[in-house]
């Protein structure tokens, strides 16, 4: 264990005011995945809550199979274990209550952001909202049941220049702010934030979720969407009881999208 991993697992617990998430902490300087390394220590009977974090990425990725840009010492990689008492169909939602977490978080740090259907956190700037954020939960499920799932969430934190695929539409904590947090503290607030949110899912379910989702929700807007069977076209509107975006279309039509790419005029 290197001094930086020592540092960041021996001051985390004198931050947080969770009773479980974080409690049990891995920081590493390096690994391919923070989702992978959660989901080996999950599938070894690692405790609810547990937290696997990284200074660098060598195959992080995002949804649909994207890879994610993960430099060193940059950004915010964070993997958390949790172990939900739920059937697997009632999981989806977790993927918008955790960028409900993560809004909070930024919001408490003095950064209003705005979420984009299903996991994308995007920050105003001079050329309209950018992605800062995205987050991907992956599921482990046996005989019908749920193992455990793995919540992923990568920030960009201190960023100033991005790949010129990227360039176009992504931002960082650091252009948004005039004094960006420092990654550990900014991790033990999202743990802070997101604990009692997920606690009250576990109670209330989709329809908590679903309030507390609206009120970062980026909606109202134009927006094309690329799914099997075609692009959609029309206006993002709400999300339903399923956690499915609604796009009503030039008719007046609502089409539930439960997959695919939302492309914007960002």
């Amino acid at each position: 264990m290197t001094k930086d991993s020592q540092d960041w697992e021996q001051e985390l617990p004198k931050l947080l005011t969770t009773r479980r998430l974080g409690r049990t902490f891995r920081h590493l300087q390096t690994c391919a995945s923070t989702s992978d390394e959660a989901a080996r220590l999950a599938d070894q009977g690692c405790p609810d809550g547990t937290v696997v974090t990284a200074d660098l990425q060598t195959a992080g990725r995002g949804r649909l199979g994207r890879d994610w840009h993960s430099p060193a010492g940059s950004n915010l990689y964070v993997s958390l274990v949790v172990r939900p008492l739920l059937p697997p169909m009632a999981l989806p939602p977790l993927t918008l209550l955790t960028g409900v977490g993560v809004a909070e978080t930024l919001r408490l740090t003095g950064i209003e952001s705005r979420l984009k259907w299903p996991n994308d956190i995007m920050l105003p700037t001079a050329a309209g909202l950018r992605k800062t954020g995205g987050i991907l939960t992956e599921m482990a499920t046996a005989n019908g049941r749920t193992k455990h799932v793995i919540v992923g969430v990568g920030i960009n934190v201190l960023l100033t220049a991005f790949p010129p695929e990227l360039a176009d539409r992504a931002t960082s904590l650091q252009l948004a702010a005039d004094s960006p947090p420092d990654r550990l503290p900014l991790l033990a607030r999202f743990l802070n934030a997101f604990e009692p949110l997920y606690d009250e899912f576990l109670l209330r379910g989709t329809p908590f979720v679903l309030e507390q989702w609206r009120r970062y929700a980026w909606l109202g807007q134009p927006c094309k969407v690329d799914k099997d069977g075609g692009p959609l076209q029309g206006h993002a509107v709400d999300v339903d009881e399923t956690g499915a975006l609604l796009v009503e279309d030039s008719a007046g039509v609502r089409h539930a999208v439960l997959s695919g790419e939302v492309v914007t005029p960002l």
